[in-house]
Formats: C-alpha cells, sequence, structure tokens
C-alpha cells in the first residue's frame, strides 16, 4: 500500500456483474482491504470490454487496468463471453507492447461471487505491480504527448484490427493457450500493413454509392461533389473499394504511404460535359 508522498497510482478495473463484482462486493462486507485508489466499473459481461475501452483509459492517465470475469465456463450472461474476453485481453497485450507500453500494465483475473479473499489478494499483488512499475510512461521512457499520440493511432485502428482478427477474437477453445494466440511478428505487419483508402477526384462521378455502402458514415458525399473519406471515420474495411463501379476506378487502397490530402470543399463540385463526352466529369478548377 502507498504511504503518503509515495506514488498512488490511477488503478480502474472494469469486472464482470455476475462473479466478479459479486467477489468484489463480499470483499467489502467482509472488511478485507486493498487500496483505495482502484476505481470499479461494473458491466454486465467481461466479454463486454472492448479494446477502445482500455486503450481510453490509458489515454486519460491510468496507471493500471484490470478486467475481471467469472471463471471460464461459468458465466452467467453469455456462455462464452469470458472467452472473448481472454481474446480481446491478450491481443490489447500485444498491441501496448507495439506502442511501447509494459503489457504488465494489463492484467484479467477470474473471481467468483463467493471469493472475496481472493479479490483483495489479487488487487493488492496488482496494486504493488502498478506502483513498482511507477507512473504510466515513466518505466517505457515515454513523454505524456509521445505516449498519447501513439494511444490516439492505435486507437484509430481498432475497428482494422478487430476485423482481421475476427476469427481468433471469436475463439472459444477450452484447452486453447490464449497468451500465445497473437504473436509480435503477427501484430507488428497488421499495423504495417494497415491501409489507407482514397477517392481520385479525377475519376469519382459523385454516384454516392460508396457513401450509401459505408458502414461507418465516413464517405463525405453530396449530390454533383466529389467525394471524399473522412480518415478519422473510415475503419479501413474496404467496402468503398469494392462497390466503387468499376467504370469508374475512383477509390484506391494505400499501404504504407501516406494519403493525399482531400480536395478543399469549395472545389468539389462537379462539370459534368456535353452528350459527346456523357459520363465523363471533372471537379471544377480553382
Amino acid at each position: 500500500m502507498s504511504s503518503e508522498g509515495q506514488f498512488k497510482p490511477k488503478m480502474l478495473g472494469i469486472i464482470c456483474n455476475w462473479c466478479c463484482y459479486g467477489g468484489a462486493d463480499l470483499c467489502g462486507v467482509s472488511r478485507f482491504q486493498y487500496p483505495t485508489y482502484i476505481r470499479l466499473i461494473r458491466v454486465m459481461c467481461s466479454g463486454r470490454v472492448d479494446l477502445k475501452h482500455i486503450l481510453l483509459a490509458f489515454a486519460n492517465g491510468v496507471d493500471g487496468m484490470f478486467v475481471g470475469g467469472c471463471h471460464i465456463n461459468d458465466c452467467h450472461y453469455n456462455p462464452e463471453g469470458n472467452y472473448d474476453a481472454m481474446s480481446m485481453v491478450n491481443l490489447c497485450k500485444k498491441l501496448l507492447e507495439h506502442i511501447g507500453i509494459n503489457p504488465k500494465r494489463l492484467r484479467l483475473e477470474w473471481v467468483s461471487a463467493g471469493e472475496g479473499i481472493r479479490f483483495a489478494n489479487i488487487m493488492n499483488e496488482f496494486a504493488r505491480e502498478i506502483e513498482e512499475l511507477g507512473p504510466l510512461g515513466k518505466s517505457e521512457g515515454l513523454e505524456t504527448a509521445e505516449l498519447n499520440a501513439r494511444i490516439d493511432k492505435m486507437a484509430k485502428l481498432v475497428p482494422y484490427i478487430k476485423l482481421e482478427k475476427m476469427e481468433k477474437l471469436a475463439l472459444h477453445d477450452i484447452n486453447g493457450d490464449y497468451t500465445k494466440l497473437y504473436t509480435s511478428e503477427e501484430i507488428d505487419g497488421l499495423i504495417r500493413e494497415a491501409p489507407s483508402y482514397w477517392i481520385d477526384p479525377d475519376r469519382c462521378q459523385a454516384c454516392m454509392t460508396c457513401a450509401r455502402r459505408c458502414p461507418a458514415d465516413a464517405v463525405i458525399s453530396a449530390k454533383n461533389q466529389v467525394h471524399v473519406i473522412d480518415q478519422d471515420k473510415c475503419i479501413r474495411c474496404g467496402t468503398c473499394l469494392a462497390a466503387c463501379p468499376e467504370r469508374f476506378g475512383a477509390v484506391t487502397k494505400i499501404v504504407g504511404e501516406p494519403v493525399p490530402p482531400p480536395l478543399p470543399e469549395e472545389k468539389r463540385a462537379i462539370v459534368r460535359k456535353g452528350k459527346e463526352g456523357a459520363g465523363e466529369s471533372s471537379p471544377v478548377a480553382g
């Protein structure tokens, strides 16, 4: 436990309603002690915890993050929810490692409603580990601005990562070693090959097909205006590339290179040509 004048970590736990929260409640009723600086959020199932929740917590200065659920095969809300949590946490550990954050700052444990003393022991042990690591970024050698920039960049890739790792995230294998489910090389390649999509203003015909199909509402579109992809909203699913009519071929997949800047709004209007050039158009010249 931290004494006065010593580092007191900011720690957050997201725990399931049916078991781990019951264990925490029993811990309190039984007057078992653990650090008061650990804050708990109750959710219906540990499988509800998302990669973005964890990254958001670290972006807001949390020094340690705990996810607690029912014991394997005892999930009350979703028979396999804790498998989802286990796969997600192990993936998140690799993502944290990729951006330079010590993966020991994230911990997953199973606690039943009758294990109040186990909950207290886990909290005390985890608190000591985080106290030894120090404030987020210190043991990693990262300044706050650089740390937040890395977390923000990774958070924007979460939808793409979840799409690419859909099968592994949905794995429910009682005999599987989830700690080996993802490798550092696998994650490095995944991030390195993350695509971006760009609409060529010289080829876009403002047909709005890509805008209608985009599941993230990331295509900025209007009638007779060149469409633009909002890179902050884009989840890199490639739907726009598949949806763009082949005769236009306006959407380009870009990997490993910066995306060209979007056409200024005042230059997006499309001027349609006469009958002899029917089907052809070009943006208004600046």
